[in-house]
């Protein structure tokens, strides 16, 4: 007899679905007396944000002003960005970091005891704020710290969100669309939890685990995205994925990357004969856009049959780069790369999901009562490329508007429709994991070769089909047998990398991030790409209207 999945009901005023940058802003900004649950993958801080080398960018320097960062990041995104959605985050700026402040987080100082601001690339000024090289750690440490302290937030680690509960899915489709929680996988009993509440916020990353390479933790699958548009949201803008342009070659590093900050501070891109080759494609040289600076190295990589370019910053003295990346330069040091000395081997690795679920500028979705903070959502901002530093500000800006706008419509004793338990009468267990694995590689191969820095429409068919065939598998062994982690994760994966593929067919022309060989000339309109649930019916709106 098969055991039932079924486990507990829970019941909060809002569920967070995440534990990064955004979904902890949103909890800190949240009032005290409101009953939250923070569903986490993983353990706590395993979140894109962790990582995250750079650090937050904002204005705050005499010199700099808000105009020259919405411009600036106005260029970056090849003029596809959404300019309210800009104007917002970048006033955002420091109020975001005075939000940082407040809760303890630890930025480096300069010598006159302010906060040091740093340059990247696309950026006119310096106006990063970091702590050293390992700005992610120190927010995501002490942001969970605090979250820990709250006695309203309850935490679920190694729990997995399977699917949003709607009053659409509930059946109650005279009225508009409402979600009222959602289904959870505990992994430790494999027991499917119902979690309701009367608002709900999807601030899971994003989806580049559907790539072979990348940079991301393997927490990114894109399951926010997935779970909102089988709900019935829009999502737009899927085919800008971001190619961080240095992540290390090694073959005792999987996913580490080398910041752009490096860059920022004078570092240069070399081929094997000690070129500077980035002058040959672009003014700014090292400090171009990543969308060009990645097109760059994989140019070189596929026209030398390399496998790595060279990223050096051994020209600066020892004493300043010790000082500006420590956690490099002591992690390198254990892989026998000297990086006072010696050169980095880096190749690009997808980074970042710059499209997802649209929302307002609350981060509200079509779903009332769903919201979607940082990578997970479309909020405008990045257009056709993403600005180094500008996500984890967006995840503080938009957190905090989420907390304030659920604050306001909140009503106390909001009665919730009445929910089933998970029903798995009818399934399973797997005879053979081996069917999810060989998916997960086909898939991840398919996005690679097919869809990744370099387009063409011949190659985005080929990975149509072969998505399309993976999809009918995925959703037939779903159907079949009781779920499991990495069963959910592909479902989602095969959802989004469709997404994607489908956003980039529609795109005749290269912009940003988008760059195809049969349309490498920029198109005169500027239009994101929407896909409406449930036949992926496409839209082509103006951008800015």
């Amino acid at each position: 007899m098969e055991m039932s999945q079924s486990g507990t009901t829970h019941h909060f005023d809002v569920i967070i679905v995440g534990s990064g940058g955004s979904g902890l802003s949103l909890a800190l900004s949240l009032p005290d007396h409101f009953k939250i649950a923070i569903l986490a993958k993983s353990h706590l801080t395993d979140a894109s944000t962790y990582y995250a080398q750079g650090g937050v960018a904002a204005v705050l320097d005499v010199t700099d002003s808000i105009q020259q960062h919405i411009d600036d990041t106005l260029v970056a995104g090849a003029y596809l960005c959404e300019e309210k959605a800009v104007k917002i985050t970048v006033e955002g700026g420091k109020p975001s970091v005075d939000f940082l402040l407040k809760h303890g987080v630890e930025f480096t100082l300069d010598e006159e005891n302010q906060l040091h601001l740093t340059r990247e690339g696309g950026h006119s000024q310096r106006r990063i704020i970091h702590a050293a090289d390992a700005t992610g750690r120190a927010i995501s440490t002490t942001l969970v710290e605090r979250v820990k302290e709250k006695n309203n937030i309850q935490i679920f680690e190694n729990f997995i969100a399977i699917d949003l509960i709607t009053t659409h899915k509930l059946g109650q489709i005279d009225k508009d669309n409402r979600a009222v929680g959602l289904y959870a996988l505990d992994e430790r009993n494999e027991k499917v939890h119902t979690v309701l509440a009367p608002f709900t916020a999807l601030a899971c990353g994003g989806a580049m685990k559907a790539y072979l390479y990348t940079s991301n933790p393997d927490i990114a699958t894109g399951d926010g995205i997935a779970m909102a548009y089988r709900a019935g949201c829009r999502v737009a803008n899927m085919e800008f994925n971001q190619f961080h342009p240095t992540c290390l070659y090694h073959p005792q590093a999987r996913s580490f990357l080398i910041t752009e900050a490096m860059r920022g501070e004078g570092a240069y891109l070399r081929l094997p004969d000690g070129e500077r080759f980035m002058l040959r494609f672009d003014e700014r040289a090292e400090l171009a856009p990543r969308d060009i600076v990645a097109r760059a190295i994989d140019y070189e990589i596929k026209r030398l049959g390399i496998r790595h370019v060279w990223l050096d910053i051994s020209h600066k003295p020892e004493s300043f780069i010790k000082e500006h990346f420590p956690m490099l330069y002591t992690h390198l040091l254990t892989l026998g790369i000297d990086i006072t000395k010696d050169m980095i081997p880096v190749v690009p690795a997808a980074h970042y999901t710059c499209g997802g679920v649209m929302v307002d500028d609350n981060s509200e979705t079509d779903i009332a009562g769903l919201y979607a903070i940082g990578e997970t959502s479309y909020t405008g901002l990045h257009g056709a490329n993403r600005m180094a530093s500008n996500s984890l500000l967006e995840c503080f800006v938009y957190g905090m508007n989420a907390a304030e706008d659920i604050r306001q419509k909140f009503e106390t004793g909001q009665q919730l429709p009445s929910v089933p338990e998970w029903d798995d009468s009818q399934v399973v267990n797997p005879d053979e994991d081996v069917v999810i694995l060989q998916n997960w590689d086909e898939l991840r191969q398919t996005m690679w070769n097919y869809v990744g820095i370099v387009r063409t429409t011949k190659r985005l068919e080929r990975a149509l089909n072969r998505i399309e065939m993976l999809k009918a598998e995925i959703t037939e062994y779903y159907e079949d047998y009781h779920v499991s982690k990495n069963l959910i994760e592909l479902r989602n994966l095969v959802l989004v990398s469709e997404m994607i593929v489908r956003c980039a067919m529609q795109r005749k022309e290269s912009r940003g991030l988008h760059y195809t060989l049969d349309y490498p000339e920029l198109s005169s309109e500027l239009r994101k790409t929407v896909l409406t649930p449930p036949n992926f019916k496409v839209e082509t709106p103006l951008v800015n209207t």
